[in-house]
Parts: structure tokens; C-alpha cells; sequence
């Protein structure tokens, strides 16, 4: 079935954050889930999360016709509940938790983490490889670099959430701490709830 002949796919359609394309496609050629398709918003929201809501409503309004099911891979985000009143009135299920932190650390540890010092700036793989596009750049700090001090006074701690175990992704992730002016504290998570809530996507579409 396909939508080209009017009919609706037999697939899960999963919108996900750009932050989480190469995990979701990694995750999917890892447990052979043949059953998504995937397609992603522009990771650079992460600086401007008013705007995921209403970006989300057209993706999913474009490709509600053509999916047996959909599941966006999006939590809250730093949209103040904008994204779960959406997709209260569309029906669809999101990743748990506040933003991808959580998800990857799961609730309970992140919840820990927290408790043990509220000024702790997150990063994961994503934001490791492209920390000078999305914060050094997307922040303005190349060209204004008094901002930092402005925009992290109230941090103490970089705890970096790592995806791979990858020993280069390791060192930027400590030269990134020390740009900031911050301690640094590496924790390897995987793919944590990101990978079981997929899963779960999955075992529903069965």
C-alpha cells in the first residue's frame, strides 16, 4: 500500500528533531525496524522552541493521510507544554520527559542528576559535534563573547550524556566545558528511553 495509489502506508511515521536523526537511523538499522520512515525538523530549533509546535502541527497535518501511525520524537523542549497540547488533540504519543536529556539519561537517573546540582549545563553527541554551530554561533558568543559570562552566570557544571563511546567526541566535549568557564563530568547513557519508546512504537504497530 502506498499513498500514491490513495491508500494509506502500512509504516509508523516518526518526526523527530534533527538532534535525533543519525541516533533513530542508527537505531533502526541496529533492531531492523523496517516499519518507520523517518522525517526531521530542523535541530537548529533547539535555540527557538516557540516555533516547534506549529512547525510539528504542518508536519504532521502534511502526512497525517499517508501513515497507518505517527510518533513524534520530540519531549517538551523548552515549549512549556505547547507540544503536548498538540498532540493531545491529534491523538500521537511523544518521547517522555522534559527535553532529550532526560530521555537519554531516562527520568529516574536524569531526576538524580538534577538533585545533585541544579546548575548543570547538558550535552550529548549531537551538541558536542556541532557545539560551534548551534551554541557558540547560534548564541552569538563568536562575535560577542562578554555574553557567555551572561548567559551561563548561573551554571556550575557541564555533564556530558554520550550516545557512542567515542573518545574524540570525549575531548571536544571537555574543550567545550572549558570554553564555557564550567567543571566537566562525562556519563555514557546510550540511547536510553530514546531506543525502549521506539520499541514500544514499534511493538504497537505490530
Amino acid at each position: 500500500m502506498n499513498s500514491a495509489s490513495g491508500k494509506v502506508k502500512a509504516k509508523l511515521l516518526v518526526i523527530a528533531c534533527g538532534a535525533l536523526a543519525r541516533e533513530i537511523v542508527w537505531l533502526q538499522k541496529l533492531n531492523q525496524w523496517n516499519q518507520i520512515d523517518l522525517q526531521c525538523l530542523d535541530a537548529e530549533l533547539h535555540n527557538r522552541p516557540k516555533l516547534i509546535p506549529q512547525k510539528l502541527r504542518d508536519k504532521i497535518k502534511q502526512n497525517r493521510d499517508q501513515y497507518q501511525s505517527i510518533f513524534v520524537a520530540y519531549a517538551d523542549c523548552g515549549t512549556g507544554g505547547e507540544i503536548d497540547r498538540l498532540l493531545a488533540e491529534e491523538n500521537i504519543e511523544r518521547l517522555p520527559g522534559a527535553h532529550c536529556y532526560s530521555f537519554y539519561a531516562t527520568e529516574e537517573h536524569f531526576s538524580e542528576l538534577a538533585e545533585q546540582e541544579l546548575g548543570t549545563f547538558y550535552l550529548t553527541d549531537f551538541l558536542v559535534e556541532h557545539f560551534d554551530r548551534i551554541m557558540i554561533k547560534g548564541l552569538k558568543l563568536d562575535r560577542h563573547p562578554e555574553l557567555r559570562d551572561q548567559y551561563f552566570a548561573n551554571y556550575t557544571r557541564v555533564v556530558y550524556l554520550s550516545q557512542r563511546q567515542d573518545d574524540e567526541l570525549l575531548v571536544k566535549a571537555e574543550i567545550a566545558a572549558d570554553f564555557l568557564g564550567l567543571t566537566f563530568r562525562h556519563l555514557h547513557t546510550g540511547y536510553g528511553d530514546l531506543n525502549s519508546s521506539l520499541q514500544q512504537q514499534i511493538l504497537k504497530f505490530k
